[in-house]
Order: C-alpha cells, then sequence, then structure tokens
C-alpha cells in the first residue's frame, strides 16, 4: 500500500503551477456542517492551474472572473495581499457541480500557489484558508472537502484515532481533521448528468434537521458515520457496505436523493457491495463500492443508465505546487 503525502507549500515567486485531487465523501455529508462525523477520500481526478503575474485580474482568460466566479474572487480576497493582478488558468478533470470537489480542488490549489507567492504557507494554514475561502463563496459548508483535496487520502472529520491533520473552527463550530487508513479498496463514482448547488442543499438538510424528529436524524448520521469510520479502519468490507446503505437511507430521508440518484444505484446493485449518494446530493454524483473483479461490469451498467463513471483511486498526493511551472494540460 503507497504512503499518502502532503507538505507544507515553500515560497517562490511567479508564474506558479499547483494541483489538488478532488473528493468522494464515504459517510456523513450535511450532518458534518453540524459537527458531526465524516469520512472522506480524495481521489484520483484533479485540478491543475498556473497563476501569473498580468495587466488585470483574469481566469481562464475572462475579464469578468472576479465577478463571474465566487471562488476566484474569494481567493484573491482572502489569499492575496499584493497589488499586483494575476491571471489564473484552470483546468481540471473533475466533472464541475458534480459532489466531486471540483470546486474544492479549484480552492486548495489555488491558494497553494498564492501561498508561496506570498512567503510559503503550511499545510494547516492552507487547510484553514481553503475552508475560509469556499465558506466566503458559498456561505454554508464544513471544511471536510477542502482538508481532504489539501491532504490527500482518507481523511476524517471529527473521529478516528488516526494522526491528527489540523483543527479549524467556524461558528463555534469545530472540526478536526485525522488520517484515515487505506484499506486499498478501488471505488467508482458516477456523475447523474444533474448538476446541484451545495448551499441549496446544505440549508434545506438543515432546515429539516431544525424541524421535529431532526435530532433523531442527526444522532443516527453520526452513528453511521462512526461506525463507517471504524468498519473501514478494520478493513470490514461487509460492514462499510451495510453502513453505506444506511447512510442513503438517512440522505433520502432528509430529502436529498434524487431519481437519477436512485437509477444508477439500482442499475449498479447487482454488481455492487455498498452504494450511496456522494456530496449534497440533489443530483451529483453517487459512490459505489464494487463487488471485487466487477469493476468493468460495473462501469457498463452505469453508462447503460446514464452516469458518466469513473474507477477511482486515493490521490497519493494532496494539494502541491508542480516545478516547473507550465500551463496545465487540456
Amino acid at each position: 500500500m503507497m504512503k499518502t503525502d502532503f507538505s507544507d507549500v515553500p515560497a517562490r515567486v511567479l508564474p506558479l503551477s499547483a494541483r489538488a485531487p478532488g473528493k468522494c465523501i464515504l459517510f456523513g455529508e450535511h450532518a458534518v456542517v453540524r459537527g458531526a462525523p465524516e469520512l472522506l477520500l480524495a481521489i484520483d481526478l484533479s485540478t491543475q492551474i498556473l497563476v501569473r503575474e498580468a495587466p488585470s485580474f483574469t481566469l481562464n482568460a475572462d475579464p469578468l472572473g472576479m465577478e463571474h466566479n465566487p471562488y476566484f474572487r474569494a481567493a484573491v480576497e482572502h489569499c492575496w495581499k499584493n497589488s499586483r493582478p494575476i491571471a489564473v488558468r484552470a483546468v481540471s478533470r473533475i466533472p464541475r457541480a458534480a459532489g466531486l470537489g471540483s470546486s474544492a480542488a479549484f480552492v486548495a490549489a489555488t491558494v497553494a500557489a498564492l501561498g508561496a507567492a506570498s512567503g510559503g504557507i503550511s499545510a494547516a494554514e492552507l487547510a484553514r484558508r481553503s475552508f475560509a475561502v469556499e465558506r466566503a463563496a458559498q456561505g454554508v459548508g464544513s471544511p471536510g472537502d477542502t482538508s481532504a483535496s489539501v491532504a490527500g487520502g482518507y481523511v476524517t472529520m471529527n473521529a478516528g484515532t488516526g494522526a491528527t491533520l489540523w483543527s479549524l473552527t467556524q461558528d463555534a463550530t469545530e472540526w478536526t481533521a485525522r488520517r484515515a487508513p487505506d484499506p486499498g479498496w478501488t471505488w467508482v463514482v458516477a456523475y447523474t448528468g444533474v448538476p446541484r448547488s451545495t448551499a441549496e442543499a446544505v440549508r434545506a438538510v438543515n432546515r429539516r434537521l431544525d424541524e421535529p424528529g431532526g435530532r433523531e436524524l442527526l444522532a443516527e448520521f453520526v452513528r453511521v458515520a462512526t461506525e463507517g469510520i471504524h468498519a473501514l479502519g478494520a478493513e470490514d468490507r461487509a460492514g462499510v457496505a451495510s453502513l453505506m446503505t444506511q447512510n442513503q437511507e438517512l440522505l433520502r430521508q432528509v430529502g436529498v436523493s434524487h431519481p437519477r440518484i436512485e437509477a444508477l444505484l439500482e442499475a449498479a446493485a447487482p454488481v455492487a457491495d455498498g452504494s450511496k449518494l456522494t456530496g449534497a446530493g440533489a443530483g451529483g454524483s453517487v459512490v459505489i463500492l464494487p463487488k471485487p473483479g466487477h469493476e468493468v461490469e460495473l462501469l457498463r451498467r452505469l453508462a447503460r443508465a446514464g452516469g458518466l463513471a469513473f474507477v477511482v483511486r486515493p490521490a497519493l498526493r494532496g494539494a502541491e505546487l508542480i516545478e516547473p511551472a507550465n500551463p496545465p494540460p487540456t
């Protein structure tokens, strides 16, 4: 099993290239906003950027990039104290608005580059600033996505016994990110083709959890995520699969499943050990633990059901600079 790696970002001068991985959530989405446990996997689909000095601020040559992209605007406002304008070019293998961390990867890569150009940045500070940027852009959320993108590999929030990576606080809610063990499993994610808004879904679930019965639902989210993290650490494949099914039922109860999600889960069922939506829901993607040896058949089933499917493995490196600086491949 290969070692997952992340490190502080050293001081460098522009132009700079950086890269960060996307993620999928295995347990705990939505409830983590209230400080509940979460288990994430940084996946080997990534976003790469190039940052250089420019006459004006642009994103992918758009002179209105600061207006059109709230993540770019928030990154500049939070992390670029220099008065010099910059141009950012970004290329991503992660589907947008798919629940696979495209915004977190863009933010982590951009903040890493801006931090390097501002004298260097520690991994913990990179995680803190990346969360601040994504939170400013969305208005809601938790640091799980950006922590996974910064750290790579398997990451837990507020649970587990692995090495502590960093702790973060927002509005009296605290989260501690820890390293989780890698059981060596292959995963499949599939995009429904239905884009979703994280902010809208998070607000809708928060309203549901504030209604009668919400406290009991939150307790179930906590139980399932805690047991899921333990099962993964024990390499208990059957336990993880069963808990994924339970997590999906909870997500149905808070109203964030979708007919396209259910269609993909149904198509996958004969060759899946476990499956659920991943991310905010209401569209987006599913994550599936395939029966060993059935990955190709699973991809075919998902494609026939209209999904855009990928075999994914842990990203072995978190957010990092790429040297020498070059434009990202198209």
